[in-house]
């Protein structure tokens, strides 16, 4: 099967890391590993339909089952228990995960209203980057008058970088719109 993002890694991208980088082998090369997407709900215990709509919402940006994420531990002041049902995610692997990454850099991201680009700053030390879109509504596959409510997605691309030299360079390969230094 085509994907047109991964095709584009293996030919260009690689050589384009591999000579800036100044890697031995090939296998030293930064890729992408997994994309995770996560809705956190604090209402989602006492709304059930609220949360499957969201479930289905993500399944549906994703193209993959959104599974629903659980409390672990109480928290009081949040009044959460152990066990309560606190959002939902996805991970995205292989061919899904290029062909959602494909979609949310050409076609999502540029829907968002005064859009300035992302923070080159969102890189922890083990080459990942976090951001999160504010409106699930900038995807093309949700038809806005059957939304319940506009909630947010935290989106978690994880990389085999070593640095966050090495990853953001690799996403600026995959040319993501991050914002100017300045």
């Amino acid at each position: 099967m085509q994907v047109r993002l991964r095709d584009e890694y293996n030919t260009k991208y690689k050589k384009n890391l591999m000579e800036s980088f100044k890697y031995k082998t090939i296998m030293q090369v930064p890729k992408l590993e997994k994309i995770v997407l996560n809705v956190g709900m604090g209402d989602a215990h006492s709304n059930t339909n609220y949360l499957n709509s969201v479930i289905e919402e993500l399944s549906m940006i994703s193209g993959q089952k959104a599974v629903k994420t659980v409390a672990r531990k109480s928290i009081a002041n949040f009044k959460i228990r152990e066990g309560y049902d606190v959002g939902c995610r996805v991970t995205l692997r292989g061919i899904m995960m290029y062909e959602f990454f494909d979609r949310l850099i050409n076609i999502a991201l540029p829907r968002v209203r005064d859009f300035k680009g992302l923070s080159p700053k969102s890189f922890d030390t083990n080459g990942n980057y976090n951001f999160s879109i504010m409106e699930q509504i900038i995807f093309p596959e949700i038809n806005f008058d059957k939304t319940e409510k506009i909630h947010g997605i935290n989106v978690t691309i994880v990389t085999t970088a070593k640095s966050k030299e090495e990853a953001f360079a690799l996403l600026k390969e995959f040319r993501m719109p991050f914002r100017e230094q300045g």
